[in-house]
Parts: C-alpha cells; sequence; structure tokens
C-alpha cells in the first residue's frame, strides 16, 4: 500500500503550498519515483525510507501531475491514490493534483 499525504493534515492525496510527500509502502530494497514532473526518468527522484514506508517530498507548480513508484525496477500505481489514469502502455498511472 503506498499514499500521497499532505504535509500537515493527514489526508490521503494532497497537496499543501506545492509540497507534496509522496509516500510509497510497497516492500522493496529501492523505490524511486517517476512521473511528468521529472520526464518520466525512473532513478531521478529516488525514495528515502522513513517510518516504515518510502518518501520523498516534491515542491511542485500548480496542476495536475501523473505517476509511479519505481520499486526495485517494477512499476508499480500508487493504490490510495484518488484518482488513476490509462497510460499508453495499456496500464494505469496514478494522479496528484496541486
Amino acid at each position: 500500500m503506498s499514499k500521497v499525504k499532505e504535509l500537515e493534515m493527514p489526508r490521503e492525496l494532497s497537496a499543501h503550498a506545492g509540497s507534496v510527500l509522496f509516500v510509497c509502502e510497497h516492500a522493496g530494497e529501492e523505490v524511486f519515483l517517476a512521473g511528468d514532473f521529472n520526464d518520466w526518468n525512473p532513478r531521478s527522484h529516488r525514495m528515502m525510507r522513513k517510518d516504515g514506508a518510502f518518501q520523498k517530498k516534491l515542491k511542485l507548480a500548480p496542476g495536475t501531475y501523473e505517476y509511479k513508484f519505481v520499486v526495485d525496477g517494477e512499476w508499480r500505481t500508487d493504490p490510495s491514490a484518488a484518482e488513476q489514469r490509462p497510460n499508453q502502455f495499456g496500464s494505469m498511472n496514478s494522479v496528484v493534483r496541486v
């Protein structure tokens, strides 16, 4: 299970002043965050383990972004994301709105 949290208020998927905390609770040794905010680069945003989950805080401009977690090289959606969209590869992307 994974989720994106507001930095100060506990909500499933939200943002605060452009800062978004992505939280991935998938089991793995190495987790990265990839999305249209980093040209889907599967190795540019390493997530760090904290409090039993992998986390990455990003400052994003207002808008809608699609993303996935890359867990030990495997692309995974965020099952707790409020919205999912189909992608060109026949799978789904998670969505966050800032």
